[in-house]
């Protein structure tokens, strides 16, 4: 392998230990600063916000098609159509999403035919 490829390795190998050991640091830090509290009490209230942020940026990003074209932005809202009827009735996570996935294929798969 180059050493360009080594070197992508290395960055992305200390990337990833960095985004999980600084957090652990950080807050094994605070836990010890606020030993009379129990850990639920002592996790900043910002951290409650952080799940629904991600999960919303990963939802705006798969709502924008790749190649921003008609039947792109068809077999999308077809998808999320699908997801939110499936979801409305199933009230499950796993279900609405492979509704979406599935419809999304079939128009994309039908449009490729004709």
């Amino acid at each position: 392998m180059s050493s360009a490829l080594w070197l992508a390795v290395l960055a992305s190998a200390l990337g990833t230990l960095l985004l999980r050991v600084v957090p652990l640091l950080w807050m094994q830090r605070r836990l010890a600063r606020l030993h009379g509290k129990d850990g639920v009490e002592a996790m900043p209230r910002w951290l409650v916000l952080l799940g629904p942020m991600m999960i919303a940026a990963v939802l705006g990003v798969s709502l924008v098609p790749r190649d921003p074209d008609a039947l792109a932005w068809a077999a999308t809202a077809i998808g999320v159509l699908a997801t939110l009827l499936v979801w409305r009735r199933t009230r499950s996570l796993g279900w609405p999403v492979a509704a979406g996935v599935a419809a999304y294929g079939v128009v994309v798969v039908l449009a490729g035919l004709g």
